[in-house]
């Protein structure tokens, strides 16, 4: 599964009709939605397609023809993300009528167009579900530590200094297997 970190914008014109298509992180899709009607207030339609992972790591979609005939603007643009393995990710296609109708499968093609189109053109990251662990040690084994957890590209959420440092740590179940392994004995991660 893979997903974007910043918004990215194509545009398609097919016979005439022009096909605006952003595609950007979904916890943004209720402010690109109101920017995008504010800029594009002429538009016919701002059709939209998203897929994001819930609490419970299902993934959740939902699609819109916005005015389009149905199941041929938001339910192709769906399946292009689907078949790209987007999760967290929503696309918005605006579309200015150009006077020349497409018909159905007109439509279903440039709407798939535009959505991959704006794929290519961004960079997709490769999701990994994160896991929290905390690590305790001494005073004197931080520098070691950090540089440790540096290499493996360990976030560091919290440090805290008490008797001993405790930092809490967001990484894949891989990057903590590698990072067990580089530890000085007697360091352990809970």
């Amino acid at each position: 599964m893979k997903f974007v970190t910043e918004e990215i914008t194509t545009t398609l014109e097919i016979k005439k009709s022009k096909f605006i298509a952003s595609l950007f992180p979904y916890e943004n899709f209720d402010e690109v939605m109101k920017k995008l009607k504010l800029k594009h207030p002429k538009a016919r339609h701002h059709v939209y397609a998203y897929r994001y992972l819930n609490e419970f790591d299902q993934i959740v979609e939902n699609c819109s023809d916005d005015g389009e005939p149905r199941g041929t603007s938001g339910r192709p643009s769906l399946k292009v993300m689907n078949g790209q393995g987007l999760i967290n990710s929503a696309v918005i296609i605006v579309r200015y009528f150009g006077g020349v109708k497409l018909g159905t499968g007109g439509l279903v093609r440039a709407y798939s167009d535009a959505v991959n189109e704006v794929i290519i053109q961004s960079t997709l990251h490769v999701y990994q579900k994160l896991v929290s662990k905390t690590i305790k040690f001494s005073y004197n084994q931080l520098s070691f530590i950090e540089y440790i957890i540096n290499t493996l590209n360990i976030q560091i959420l919290k440090k805290e200094f008490e008797l001993e440092v405790v930092l809490y740590l967001d990484a894949s179940k891989e990057q903590f297997e590698n990072l067990e392994k580089e530890l000085p004995l007697g360091v352990n991660l809970i």
